[in-house]
């Protein structure tokens, strides 16, 4: 069954009709938004209920339902009388879920050193070298996703459960932003020598030094973000005027 695409990159499939949809349309809906490209200049950020409606082949209502949960979380907002928007997060909002981010996978990271086994750390070596730096912006895309996984991966090998749940409620909202950044400044090539030079650390047991350099890995993110994302310095607007 092939996807269909609301105007403004907004992909979804129609719902079974054996799905419970209080409980499906939700994740339906944020996964699609997930995949959105929210800060791109052109971004259509606008949902319309009845297109959404249509697409998955179901009533309005478990749709606002949805909506409203998602707003609740931060990723819509909801106009009386004006409609429904992806909500994209200021520049203060970004560069401090960036930092946050940082700090916890600094320590998963060290933790990764004490109590994942050699098999587990070899994993993080296959994720590191799948990419090499000559990514052209067609690649960028699958290594952006490839990027995630290998943080991901190193927040599950901490053995800390809810250090990785925290993460990755954070993470929710930085697809979009991970996925512009990768196109801006050659940040592919340098995310890759990064990557490899912490799989050593990881590999060699060495939890100060991994700590540090997954901590200035996401810095030089936080860093970028701050010096060249000036049109998110105020809040954006959602709403055209």
């Amino acid at each position: 069954m092939h996807k269909k695409t609301q105007p403004g990159g907004l992909k979804l499939r129609p719902v079974a009709a054996n799905y419970s949809l209080k409980d499906h349309i939700y994740p339906v809906l944020k996964s699609a938004i997930m995949e959105m490209d929210i800060y791109s200049a052109d971004a259509n950020l606008r949902l319309d209920e009845r297109q959404l409606a249509e697409q998955l082949q179901i009533s309005r209502t478990p749709i606002r339902e949805a909506l409203a949960r998602l707003e609740r979380e931060g990723f819509v907002e909801i106009k009386p009388r004006k409609g429904v928007y992806v909500r994209p997060k200021t520049l203060p909002e970004v560069l401090e879920i960036v930092v946050v981010w940082a700090a916890l996978e600094s320590m998963a990271a060290r933790l990764v050193t004490q109590v994942a086994t050699d098999k587990e750390i070899a994993t993080l070596r296959k994720l590191g070298v799948k990419h090499s730096d000559d990514s052209n912006r067609a690649e960028i895309e699958e290594y952006s996703a490839a990027n995630i996984k290998f943080h991901q991966k190193i927040l599950e090998l901490s053995g800390c459960a809810l250090l990785s749940e925290t993460a990755d409620r954070l993470l929710q909202h930085m697809h979009a932003v991970r996925r512009r950044a990768m196109r801006e400044k050659d940040r592919v090539s340098r995310s890759v020598v990064d990557h490899m030079a912490i799989i050593e650390a990881i590999e060699n047991r060495e939890g100060e030094l991994a700590a540090m350099l997954v901590r200035d890995h996401t810095m030089k993110l936080h860093e970028h973000i701050k010096n060249t994302w000036q049109e998110l310095q105020e809040e954006r607007t959602t709403q055209p005027r």
